[in-house]
C-alpha cells in the first residue's frame, strides 16, 4: 500500500520560506515513470498544482510559482521536499503531496500551513 505523509511547520511568518517534506512508503521515488508532486488548496478555492519531481530527479514547476518554488529529494530517505520562498498570507493553504502515475492516484492527508505574523 502506497502511503504519503506531509510534515513541516503549520505556521510561517510572511517573507520567510515554507518548507514541507513528504515521506513515501510502499513505493520508491526513483521507480521509473513515477512523478511526485505538490498541490495546495487555499481556503475557499480549488486545487492548485505547484510542481513535481520525477523519478530521474527532473523538476517541473507551475509557471506562476516557479520563481519562488524549489522541489528536491532525498533518495536515501525516500522523501521529497517543497520550499516556497517569500511567502505571503495568500500562500495560506492545505498542502498535499501526491504520486503521479498517469494520474495523481495516491495522496497524503494534507497539512495546513498558515502564513501570519
Amino acid at each position: 500500500q502506497v502511503q504519503l505523509q506531509e510534515s513541516g511547520p503549520g505556521l510561517v511568518k510572511p517573507s520567510q520560506t515554507l518548507s514541507l517534506t513528504c515521506t513515501v512508503s510502499g513505493d520508491s521515488i526513483t521507480t521509473n515513470d513515477r512523478y511526485w508532486g505538490w498541490i495546495r488548496q487555499p481556503p475557499g478555492k480549488g486545487l492548485e498544482w505547484m510542481g513535481a519531481i520525477g523519478y530521474s530527479g527532473s523538476t517541473y514547476y507551475s509557471p506562476s510559482l516557479k520563481s519562488r518554488t524549489s522541489i528536491s529529494r532525498d533518495t536515501s530517505k525516500n522523501q521529497f521536499t517543497l520550499q516556497l520562498m517569500s511567502v505571503t498570507p495568500e500562500d495560506t493553504a492545505v498542502y498535499y503531496c501526491a504520486r503521479e502515475w498517469s494520474s495523481y492516484d495516491y495522496w497524503g492527508q494534507g497539512t495546513q500551513v498558515t502564513v501570519s505574523s
